[in-house]
């Protein structure tokens, strides 16, 4: 099986005209009578192999991080060592060298990536925690532990960009940017201690930000074709949960009651964000709100009075309006974005690559 990207490399590479790719997808493309385009692809198997690769990777990392933490240098009395962040990131970045420079496999790619970031932030986060121990009655609990999540995220995401530059894994993007929030906020939170008690907010500035670096990647590819729309795909993913969980939890929705007005905003909300998706063709904004509405409709539902009833009747209206939706993506886009201004529109992914080949 083959990724829009791996097209893409074989054109670059000459082995495959651009036509001749363009001829391809526009088949494919008729065959399926779905634009490539709105299938939002992304490679994450090219075999079973990749699986294979994993599982005797992640034993490796976790054999390493359990060795490197059994060197108590620098390391507090319960806490972890860094030596064992170190160590897993650093072996994360030897095993990378062949799986994913020479091999290109995607799986072991992507696990191999989070791991280097999270041994790094480990490694400094650990490292940190000791160097400044010392000074945590002059500035405060809370603010040296601010300070040190800043520091070990600034580390952190200079390694994931000299990551980048050496792999060019698609999911790297999102890591760094991950990294970049967790950065804001741990400086925020340390000029300001009072701010701790509004991160949600902070959450959902940050999670815009990320979302519009999302759409920056996603409107320099709008046919889809090559790896920039992969690199967009893993930012929407991760700019999703960021945008949703703090709308939805500062309306209360994590108290365990919605009542109906509540729900009843919930699911508007829901059919907002479900426009928004179908504009710039992508599904995650739905996928991460999916619980909220789940919660909200059961909630609607009980409160007319079917309550044994509720959940079974909540997910086969949501099942069938999103089997519905997915059979008639490509229709509904096509109606959205043609309510749009032509500006805008222009600089969303294409609604028909067939007719734009």
């Amino acid at each position: 099986m083959y990724s829009e990207s791996d097209i893409d490399g074989a054109v670059e590479a000459g082995a495959l005209s651009a036509e001749a790719a363009a001829s391809f997808r526009g088949h494919v493309a008729t065959v399926r009578a779905v634009p490539a385009v709105d299938e939002e692809s992304f490679r994450l198997l090219t075999g079973f192999n990749d699986i294979f690769v994993s599982i005797a990777a992640v034993l490796m990392l976790v054999a390493v991080g359990w060795l490197g933490n059994g060197v108590r240098f620098l390391a507090t009395e319960h806490g972890p060592a860094p030596v064992s962040g170190f160590a897993v990131a650093a072996a994360a970045w030897g095993l990378a060298e062949y799986f994913t420079r020479e091999r290109r496999m995607a799986l072991p790619s992507i696990l191999l990536l989070l791991a280097f970031a999270a041994g790094l932030f480990g490694g400094f986060g650990a490292l940190f925690a000791v160097l400044f121990n010392a000074t945590e009655t002059e500035l405060g609990e809370g603010r040296v532990v601010a300070f040190t999540l800043a520091l070990a995220a600034a580390l952190t995401a200079g390694g994931v960009w000299l990551h980048w530059r050496r792999f060019r894994v698609p999911i790297t993007v999102a890591a760094g940017a991950a990294t970049v929030a967790g950065l804001s906020l741990s400086l925020v939170v340390a000029a300001i201690p009072s701010l701790s008690d509004h991160l949600l907010p902070l959450l959902l500035i940050a999670g815009v930000g990320v979302f519009a670096l999302a759409m920056w990647w996603d409107m320099s590819d709008r046919t889809r074709t090559t790896r920039r729309s992969d690199v967009a795909f893993w930012l929407h993913l991760l700019a999703a949960p960021m945008l949703v969980h703090p709308i939805f939890a500062m309306m209360g929705m994590l108290e365990g009651t919605a009542a109906p007005a509540q729900a009843s905003i919930v699911i508007l909300l829901y059919i907002a964000l479900g426009v928004v998706a179908l504009a710039i063709d992508r599904r995650a904004l739905m996928v991460s709100a999916l619980v909220y509405v789940l919660f909200a409709l059961s909630s609607l539902i009980e409160s007319s009075g079917v309550v044994d009833l509720s959940f079974g009747l909540t997910a086969l209206i949501i099942g069938s309006a999103l089997l519905l939706l997915s059979a008639f993506w490509t229709v509904a886009r096509r109606f959205v974005v043609g309510y749009l201004p032509g500006d805008v529109a222009g600089r969303l992914p294409v609604v028909d690559r067939v007719a734009l080949a």
